[in-house]
């Protein structure tokens, strides 16, 4: 019953952190995690955000980041291109439109290739509140003589509960986790407290039971055979009446081994007189 009042805690904690953790909270997804395109093919990536600002006057701030190594994280200061804002020269170009921040690459090359992340972030007067980001991943593909001219790239599509959610959750639940931590070691040290006081009574029970010259029918099952008695024991058992018996010491019924014995002390008779004097 105890561990089953513990669990229901912890799920109500975990729910009230996980209630606290989106009461506010801004979160960027992908509609596709990965691009696959042609060199020379122009590409459009877009992440969208969702969840609220912690502030109605806060500020978003949006940028993007790029590395070619797609097992590395994105790096502060390095942007698609080397551009941080909208070149038309290096052919890249910014857009924002109701909640889609996208990025377009025109005539991609090789060196395109690699991570894309999308960072938003909230300020209030020059103080962060929160942040989201996600990524994208572009692969490049080698033009052949096969490739027809014009090829688009392929996206492979992406659940908005990506990885963002599973990361929150995983957060609320390690914090639920902790808040339950002393309950759960609590439980555990009053189920040791049990068990032991349950072989102390079990050990008191056998020993009592030695005592009284018979086993303890906790230990010997069903059928506890009494343990033999000695003839002395048997001599010195309390009779029916509640009395002891003669052979045991001290009773009413044993003679008085000091002064008198049990027959009374007789008069000294006189000596009969010389009658043939």
């Amino acid at each position: 019953m105890d561990i089953f009042c513990a669990l229901l805690l912890c799920f109500h904690l975990l729910t009230a952190v996980q209630a606290s953790g989106e009461r506010h909270t801004l979160i960027f997804s992908v509609p596709h995690r990965v691009y696959e395109c042609p060199e020379g093919a122009d590409v459009t990536m877009t992440c969208l955000q969702s969840g609220s600002k912690a502030h109605s006057g806060d500020k978003l701030w949006d940028t993007w980041l790029f590395t070619p190594n797609s097992q590395e994280r994105c790096h502060k200061g390095m942007h698609p291109r080397g551009s941080i804002h909208s070149n038309s020269t290096l052919g890249v170009q910014y857009t924002e439109k109701d909640k889609s921040y996208s990025v377009t690459l025109q005539k991609i090359k090789h060196g395109d290739q690699g991570k894309y992340c999308c960072l938003l972030l909230e300020y209030n007067k020059k103080k962060m509140e929160q942040g989201a980001h996600d990524f994208i991943y572009l692969n490049v593909v080698p033009m052949t003589p096969h490739t027809p001219n014009g090829s688009k790239c392929l996206e492979w599509s992406h659940s908005p509960s990506d990885d963002s959610v599973a990361e929150g959750l995983a957060i609320a639940a390690c914090v639920a986790f902790i808040l339950c931590l002393p309950l759960i070691l609590m439980l555990v040290y009053r189920q040791r407290q049990t068990v032991q006081r349950h072989r102390r009574a079990h050990e008191l029970v056998r020993m009592d039971s030695e005592a009284q010259a018979h086993e303890n029918p906790v230990f010997l099952g069903d059928s506890p055979q009494p343990k033999p008695r000695t003839v002395s024991q048997i001599m010195r058992q309390s009779s029916e009446t509640g009395r002891h018996l003669l052979s045991d010491p001290g009773t009413p019924f044993s003679p008085n081994i000091q002064g008198e014995l049990f027959f009374p002390a007789q008069e000294p008779i006189p000596e009969c007189p010389n009658l043939l004097e």
